[in-house]
C-alpha cells in the first residue's frame, strides 16, 4: 500500500470499539473507564481501556495511522511537538548518562537539554550537525542517545542519519530525531535507522494552525520504554486536537505536494532578486547537502530560509511589516504562508550572515500573488535605504547582520526560544543575484 492510501485508509476502525460503519472515529472524552468485572480491575484480564490519559478510541485511531505511515512499532501521543521531543530524551538521559544533540536543534529542545545539563545530572554535548559518521569519536561508555533533526528547521543542514545510526546503533546508543520538517511523508527515518521519529503534529499533519500536539513514533526496541516515561510524566493528548489532526492527516499529501511545489518556486524567484544574498532549501541543487536529500528525501515542504544583503533595522521593518500576505508568527505547517527573522544562539559552529536571516513558510496560496508581495516588499525595503552621505548612521540604523531579538533566556517561552535555532553557516553562501540553478522552469512574473 502507498502512503497516499494509508493516510485515507488507516486509523479509521474505531479501534475494535463497535464503530463499524462511521467514516471517521469519534471524538470520545473520558477520564474514568469502568471495569465489568474485579478480574479487569485488578488487570487479570485484558481490557481495551484503563483510563482517559491513556487513550481512547481516537488517541488509538491516530496513534495506528502514524505508525503505519512511519513503519513503527507504536505511537505515542503527546500535547505538543517539544513535549514528544522532551519524551524522546527523557526515556533515555537520565542521571550519569551522555546524550549528543544536533548542533542545529528546535530551540526549546536546545532549553531543556541545557536544564538537564545544569539540573538533571545528565552530559549534554552538542554536535556539528555535518559530522557524519564522525560522531564516533564523541560516544561515550555512558553515551545513551543521539539526537538529530534534519533538516534544521531554521538552518536546513542535511544530517547523514544511515551513517550516524549505524555508527551508535555497533555502541549500543539509540537514535532519535525529529522528522517534523518531512511530516513522515517526505523521510522515513525508521527505515534509515532511527529508532524514534519525533513530530510536531501541531505543523503539517494538523495543517490549519489551530492545534497543539506532538508524536513520538518508536520501532520495537524503544516502544515499550517511551510508553513507561510517558505514563510516569503524565503525559495526554486531548481528544478534539487529536480528531483534528486525524482529519489534518487525510489531505496531507496533497497539501505537501502544493507546499513543495510553491516553495521551490519562491526560491527560484528568490535567487535572482537584487536584495537576496543566498537562499538555502535543500530540494535545490545548490543546497551543500543537496545529494543527501535526493537520497532520503521524496520530496520537501515549503520550509525554507534566506539572507538578504545588510540592511537597516528601518529597511527590514519597511519589507516585513507592510507584507499582506506573509504573516509574521511563529510556527509553520500552516495553509497560511509566514516570514521571520531568526537569530539564536549555537555552541559547535558559531557563524552569523552578513545580512537579516529569514525563515519563510510558504503556504497554499497563489504563488504568484506571494511573488508578487515580496516584490513589493522588496521595493518597500529599497526606497528606505538611508541617502548616501559623509554621516554615519545613528545606532539603531546600522546594517543589522542577524535580524531578530536577542536570545531569551534558556527555559522561557518567549519568541525568539519559539522557533528560532541559528544562522546557517558560511560555506552554504551563494553569490548575490544568482541564476537559477540549471534545470530551473521559469518563474512566475513578478510585479513590475
Amino acid at each position: 500500500m502507498q502512503d497516499d492510501t494509508r493516510l485515507i485508509h488507516h486509523g479509521r476502525a474505531g479501534a475494535g470499539a463497535g464503530y463499524d460503519g462511521l467514516v471517521n472515529p469519534p471524538v470520545c472524552h473520558a477520564s474514568t473507564i469502568l471495569f465489568p468485572t474485579l478480574d479487569a480491575l485488578e488487570g487479570r484480564t485484558p481490557v481495551p481501556m484503563s483510563y482517559g490519559r491513556h487513550g481512547t478510541p481516537t488517541q488509538f485511531a491516530l496513534a495506528e495511522a502514524l505508525s503505519a505511515l512511519h513503519g513503527g512499532a507504536g505511537t505515542v501521543l503527546v500535547p505538543s511537538g517539544l513535549a514528544a521531543a522532551v519524551l524522546a530524551i527523557s526515556t533515555f538521559a537520565h542521571v550519569g548518562t551522555h546524550v549528543l544533540i544536533t548542533d542545529s536543534v528546535y530551540g526549546p529542545t536546545r532549553a531543556y537539554c541545557d536544564e538537564l545539563a545544569r539540573h538533571r545530572g545528565v552530559t549534554v554535548e552538542y554536535f556539528d550537525p555535518l559530522i557524519g559518521a564522525g560522531i564516533e569519536a564523541l560516544l561515550r561508555p555512558e553515551t545513551a542517545l543521539v539526537f538529530l533533526e534534519s533538516p534544521g528547521s531554521l538552518t536546513f543542514e542535511l544530517q547523514d542519519v544511515p551513517a550516524i545510526a549505524a555508527v551508535a546503533h555497533a555502541r549500543g546508543v539509540r537514535v532519535a530525531i525529529d522528522d517534523t520538517w518531512s511530516a513522515g511523508y517526505f523521510m522515513k527515518p525508521l527505515a534509515l535507522g532511527a529508532d524514534i521519529s519525533v513530530q510536531a503534529l501541531t505543523k503539517y499533519v494538523g495543517g490549519h494552525s489551530d492545534l497543539m500536539l506532538g508524536a513520538v513514533i518508536c520501532n520495537a526496541g524503544t516502544l515499550d520504554a517511551v510508553k513507561h516515561q510517558a505514563r510516569l510524566t503524565g503525559n495526554a493528548s486531548a481528544p478534539d486536537d487529536v480528531s483534528l489532526a486525524l482529519r489534518g492527516l487525510r489531505t496531507l499529501a496533497v497539501r505537501l505536494h502544493q507546499h513543495e511545489l510553491s516553495g521551490l518556486d519562491l526560491a527560484r524567484w528568490l535567487v535572482q532578486q537584487p536584495q537576496v544574498a543566498r537562499v538555502v532549501h535543500p530540494g535545490r541543487p545548490d543546497h551543500p547537502q543537496h545529494d543527501l536529500w535526493l537520497r532520503d528525501f521524496s520530496g520537501a515542504c515549503g520550509l525554507f530560509g534566506f539572507e538578504l544583503h545588510p540592511c537597516t533595522r528601518t529597511q527590514l521593518a519597511a519589507f516585513l511589516d507592510g507584507l499582506k500576505l506573509f504573516g509574521m508568527g511563529y510556527s509553520w505547517g500552516g495553509f497560511e504562508s509566514l516570514i521571520i527573522p531568526a537569530h539564536a544562539p549555537r555552541t559547535v559552529r558559531k557563524w552569523k550572515t552578513a545580512g537579516p536571516w529569514l525563515r519563510v513558510h510558504v503556504g497554499l496560496e497563489e504563488i504568484e500573488d506571494l511573488i508578487n508581495d515580496l516584490a513589493l516588499g522588496f521595493q518597500r525595503l529599497s526606497a528606505a535605504a538611508p541617502p548616501p552621505g559623509p554621516a554615519a548612521p545613528a545606532a539603531a540604523e546600522t546594517a543589522v547582520a542577524a535580524a531578530g531579538s536577542e536570545p531569551a533566556a534558556p527555559g522561557s517561552d518567549g519568541p525568539p526560544d519559539s522557533d528560532s535555532e541559528e544562522l546557517p553557516p558560511a560555506e552554504m553562501t551563494e553569490p548575490a543575484g544568482e541564476q537559477p540553478a540549471a534545470g530551473d522552469p521559469p518563474l512566475p512574473p513578478a510585479v513590475a
